[in-house]
This record gives structure tokens, C-alpha cells and sequence, in this order.
């Protein structure tokens, strides 16, 4: 039996993979999580096989979620879901221990083949967005998110995300003048003044979902 838990700020995206996956042999759901912070304790607490990890959410996000998951246990598989792939963060979950990508147009069939998949031992990635990295990697634009440490890229996706100074300590376990500091250095090797100019920046290379720029 594959245990699996579902990670989605959404509740009807939640349900909807609750309510497909409980008809799969071979498949349990053993809970559900609203934010990477709770995917963290669930985790420890229930213990799955599988995790179904969105990618943006409020709080730390999938990305800082899935390093906290995997740096406490191996055993578990992270399978991340995005509905907007940015190539940078897709290649930052995989350093990070990631099993696989789908995203959220895949399949019913084609997401329990991921799942088996992964459970398994295997990488998994969607061909669309198997494509999109293979592209990436003759795309002469460089995103200039590519420079932020890790620590650095959490907090510019928390501000671009409307994210107070305050809140994002208080998430992150970081004294304000800490984030205040981070805030700094990302403002600096980005070349911007304000948290307006971070988040048209990050609006053109995909840190916010569901927009895409042409520029």
C-alpha cells in the first residue's frame, strides 16, 4: 500500500486528489496539508510514502518545505505539482531531493503512474515540462534568480507573495533584522530599490503563479 499525503493551499484541489486517488488500488491517503508548514509535521507524524507537493503556497512554499521533509527522512518521495513551472525552481526541487514533476493539467492515469513511479524508486517527470527544462538549457536569457542563494530565493518568493517583513520571520524563525539583512543582499544583486521593482521582476521569471510576462 502506497501511502500518500496531499500538499495544496487549495482545499478543492485537496479534496478533488483525495476523492481520485481513494478509488486506486493500492493507494491510501493519509492526509492532507494546507501549507508547507504543515506538510512538515504531517509528515513526521503520518509518515508517507508519497508526497504531493505543490510548489507556491503561503508560508515557506513547497521548495523550502520539501529541503525540511527530506533532510529529516530519506524514505520519503516528493512528487511536486506545479500549475507554472519556472525552470529555476524545478531545478532547485530536484537538487534538493525531489523524485519527480507533474503538473496540475496531467492526467488522472498519468499522475498514478508518477505516484507508482516514484514509490518505486523511479524519477518522474511530465513531458511537458521534461520539455521546458531540456529548452532551458539553450535558452541564452539567464534569470537573474539564479544567483540568489537558497535562503535568499525563500524570502524574494515570500515578498513577491505580498509577505511582511514580520510574517516571514515569525514562518522562517528569523529575527526581523535577519530577513531585513536577506532582504538587502537580494535587492542588491538584483539591481531593484523597491519590493514593487522585486515583484515585477519576479513576475517576468514565474515567482509568482499564474503569470507570465512576454517581455
Amino acid at each position: 500500500m502506497i501511502k500518500v499525503l496531499i500538499v495544496d493551499d487549495h482545499h478543492l484541489v485537496r479534496t478533488s486528489l483525495a476523492h481520485i486517488l481513494a478509488s486506486e488500488e493500492g493507494i491510501a491517503v493519509l492526509g492532507e496539508a494546507a501549507s508547507g508548514e504543515e506538510a512538515v509535521t504531517l509528515s513526521r507524524q503520518l509518515q508517507p510514502d508519497v508526497i504531493l507537493m505543490d510548489m507556491r503556497m503561503p508560508g515557506i512554499g513547497g521548495l523550502e518545505a520539501t529541503r525540511k521533509i527530506l533532510r529529516n527522512s530519506t524514505d520519503v518521495r516528493v512528487l511536486a505539482v506545479t500549475g507554472f513551472l519556472e525552470e529555476n525552481f524545478a531545478q532547485r526541487m530536484l537538487e534538493f531531493g525531489a523524485s519527480g514533476f507533474i503538473s496540475k493539467d496531467t492526467r488522472v492515469a498519468d499522475m498514478v503512474d508518477a505516484i507508482r513511479n516514484v514509490f518505486a524508486g523511479q524519477r518522474y517527470i511530465s513531458p511537458d515540462i521534461a520539455q521546458r527544462l531540456v529548452l532551458a538549457k539553450f535558452d541564452s536569457e539567464e534569470n537573474p534568480f539564479d544567483q540568489l542563494s537558497q535562503r535568499e530565493l525563500q524570502v524574494a518568493m515570500m515578498i513577491v507573495n505580498c509577505q511582511r517583513v514580520a510574517e516571514i520571520s515569525d514562518r522562517l524563525f528569523l529575527s526581523p533584522k535577519t530577513v531585513n539583512t536577506y532582504r538587502y543582499r537580494i535587492f542588491e544583486k538584483l539591481a531593484v530599490q523597491t519590493d514593487v521593482e522585486l515583484t515585477h521582476l519576479g513576475l517576468k521569471h514565474g515567482l509568482v503563479e499564474g503569470f507570465e510576462t512576454t517581455a
